[in-house]
């Protein structure tokens, strides 16, 4: 059984932008304070929500997935940057009822996650 995310080991190595990985990590985490170039709206993402935490996650296409908080249904928000252009920034909160909202890179609001992932995707 794989290990939930926010349990994972954070690296110890400070990582740059293209040096991050396609796919999600096992093993350990990669917080947005390792990352080098990351935005300092994607290090403080969860911090009106009370958390600490920043975690990268995978790339969809050009953009760089990170979540602040966990993957349940819970307070959590999610923010993709644009790996060409790092002040390129969109975000999606997902509420603790399971219902969400977000703008994508398309300028539509998305009430699903799925949605603004495909938008990212598209893009």
């Amino acid at each position: 059984m794989a290990t939930p995310a926010e349990e994972r080991p954070p690296t110890t190595r400070d990582w740059h932008t293209d040096e991050l990985p396609a796919t999600p990590q096992r093993d350990f985490l990669i917080p947005a304070d390792r990352w080098v170039e990351a935005p300092e709206t994607v290090r403080a993402l969860g911090s009106d929500l009370g958390i600490d935490l920043v975690a990268y996650k995978r790339r969809i296409g050009d953009w760089l997935l990170l979540r602040a908080g966990p993957a349940s249904k819970s307070d959590a928000r999610y923010a993709a940057v644009d790996s060409k252009d790092l002040a390129r920034v969109f975000t999606f909160r997902l509420f603790a009822d399971g219902t969400g909202e977000g703008v994508g890179p398309d300028g539509a609001t998305h009430a699903r996650f799925r949605l603004w992932k495909e938008a990212l995707r598209d893009s």
